[in-house]
């Protein structure tokens, strides 16, 4: 089955616990996805941010909706338990616990209002079915998504010689060679023999990596790397980085796996996201930072 959202996993959380003992999140979710018979992938699945897995963050999150309306209570950090509120609603034979149902609890209608603006953003968040932490992260990735084929079309703009320049930054600012001056360079054009660009692998120029870059629409096929690769053994170089702005063919991506030298290949998509994880031609438009409770923060001596 798929993962359930966090309002589904309410009920089966609470009947969980019904026990009356102490529990904890992190053992909880085990059981619970043994009870939904989740398969490993879908428990081991991580939020867009690769920090949680999904499964663990609807648990947290159902944990915390049931509590804000009276049903569970913290005990003790990180360890809590049903109340008397929570097993007069399992005595009603439920068949569903969520928001809606939430709602009809004053300190849970308190709870939602702080964050309400109007009516339609109150139904909104009724049927809302991610954590705020899934929504806040498919926005952002979204977003990003949205920024990387705003690159890549600003970039097929531009002229060839700026792509080499756009290139030979990126590597740059990924950590190769040490500055503009000393670690790299660009050939001179229509004297390349094949390499638009060489950049020292460290700081020192112990080794030496020769670029390529094509601000191509059509696709780049095996022929073209074969043409990079002969001119790298033309160099007696090791490595090589192949850049597009368009996508590279199947039988490109097979041969590099089998020759020699080590040839990398960055196709458009690959290389919008490292401009934007590296800050080439991107500038920060705003911030937003999560915080928890510190819990350590609230224990007195």
């Amino acid at each position: 089955m798929t993962i359930p959202d966090f309002q589904t996993i309410m009920l089966p959380l609470l009947k969980h616990i019904s026990d009356g003992k102490i529990h904890t999140v992190r053992i909880l979710k085990d059981t619970l996805a043994d009870y939904l018979e989740l398969s490993d992938e879908e428990r081991h699945k991580l939020l867009p941010s690769g920090q949680q897995t999904v499964f663990h963050n609807r648990v947290a999150w159902a944990k915390t909706y049931m509590e804000r309306a009276g049903l569970l209570e913290t005990v003790t950090r990180g360890q809590f338990t049903i109340t008397d509120r929570g097993r007069e609603v399992l005595n009603s034979s439920v068949d569903r616990i969520d928001q809606s149902f939430l709602l009809q609890f004053d300190e849970f209608r308190d709870f939602k209002s702080r964050d309400k603006n109007d009516d339609e953003t109150t139904v909104e968040k009724k049927t809302e079915i991610e954590t705020p932490e899934e929504a806040l992260q498919t926005a952002y990735k979204q977003i990003r998504e949205d920024l990387a084929a705003d690159l890549i079309y600003q970039v097929k703009r531009m002229t060839p010689v700026f792509f080499e320049k756009l290139v030979l930054d990126l590597m740059l600012a990924m950590g190769y060679g040490g500055s503009q001056d000393t670690a790299g360079s660009l050939t001179v054009a229509g004297a390349d023999e094949g390499i638009d660009g060489v950049i020292n692998e460290d700081q020192l120029g112990l080794d030496i990596v020769y670029l390529q870059a094509k601000r191509w629409e059509n696709q780049v096929g095996r022929p073209e790397i074969q043409k990079f690769v002969g001119a790298l053994h033309g160099k007696r170089a090791r490595k090589g980085v192949f850049l597009t702005t368009s996508t590279f063919s199947r039988d490109a991506h097979q041969y590099v796996e089998t020759i020699d030298p080590k040839v990398v290949l960055i196709d458009g998509n690959r290389l919008a996201q490292l401009m934007i994880d590296f800050n080439v031609g991107v500038s920060t438009a705003q911030s937003y930072f999560i915080k928890r409770i510190d819990s350590d923060y609230f224990i007195e001596d």
